[in-house]
């Protein structure tokens, strides 16, 4: 899926936010009421990258919001960790993602309108 249908599908099932850890290869979903969901996520391949390069970052979104011919999860996940993403946060309710890089470099992203 590409990432207007994944937050799209989180809104429906009432979820809050969801978060992801590439260095741990883990995923978490929040609903309102405090609980969590853990679902299985693929480990990318590979460290993440240790220099956190935003304009690299900010392609690989563009992509995943279009998406492009081939677009796919794991592709993102692969482009996001090369570009040195460490793992992100999605608010649904603020509607914005926080990129977060290995020493801690932030990129926020507003979802498209």
């Amino acid at each position: 899926m590409h990432f207007p249908r994944i937050v799209g599908a989180l809104m429906a099932a009432g979820f809050e936010s969801h978060a992801v850890d590439f260095r741990r290869a883990r995923a978490t979903c929040f609903p309102p009421d405090g609980q969590n969901i853990e679902p299985p996520v693929a480990a990318p391949a590979g460290a993440v990258a240790p220099v956190f390069d935003t304009a690299g970052l900010q392609a690989t979104l563009r992509e995943a919001q279009v998406p492009v011919p081939g677009y796919s999860c794991r592709g993102f996940c692969e482009k996001a960790v090369a570009a040195g993403c460490a793992g992100y946060v999605v608010s649904v309710s603020g509607r914005r993602a926080r990129h977060l890089g290995r020493t801690a470099e932030i990129n926020v992203e507003p979802f498209p309108q």
